[in-house]
């Protein structure tokens, strides 16, 4: 007998101010340099598209996109470290992606971190093609920092 495993029912929606303290506990939890919650703040206050996803009304992750003249830069996407591998983030990347074609947007772009193979094949799964680096983006550690792949999807 095989066992079925279902994927959680994910709720998405904006994200609200209450829910700030949840965020940024997943990005703690998830990151080893994450936002501080000013800059969590801050994208709320000047109207970045912020979405969060619950899964049994448990803060699961959230996205941060922003869209301006006919582009979109998904500024954030992060899944709490004990829900990753269940389609919460594909399912962030899709509602992302929805929001910036539904806001006019022809192409979004993003970066990761080099050694981020898992969100790099979520990207690439989902049509998001390499266009560069930018070198040193990320901190790192201490005293060195990590590469960024840009990644870009046309939304024609």
């Amino acid at each position: 007998m095989s066992a079925v495993l279902q994927a959680p029912h994910v709720q998405i929606r904006p994200m609200r101010k209450g829910d700030l303290e949840a965020v940024f506990a997943n990005e703690q939890a998830a990151y080893t340099h994450p936002w501080t919650m000013g800059i969590l703040r801050d994208c709320l206050r000047v109207g970045y598209q912020c979405l969060v996803a619950l899964v049994e009304g448990q803060m699961a992750g959230h996205a941060v996109l922003s869209v301006v003249v006919g582009e979109a830069h998904l500024l954030n996407l992060c899944v709490a470290p004990g829900k990753q591998g269940q389609g919460i983030g594909r399912r962030l990347l899709l509602r992302a992606i929805r929001l910036a074609r539904e806001q006019g947007a022809d192409t979004v772009f993003l970066e990761v971190r080099t050694s981020n193979r898992a969100a790099r094949g979520l990207y690439e799964s989902e049509g998001f093609c390499e266009i560069g680096q930018r070198r040193g983006y990320y901190p790192h550690d201490e005293h060195e920092r990590e590469d960024a792949v840009v990644y870009a999807k046309p939304l024609l």
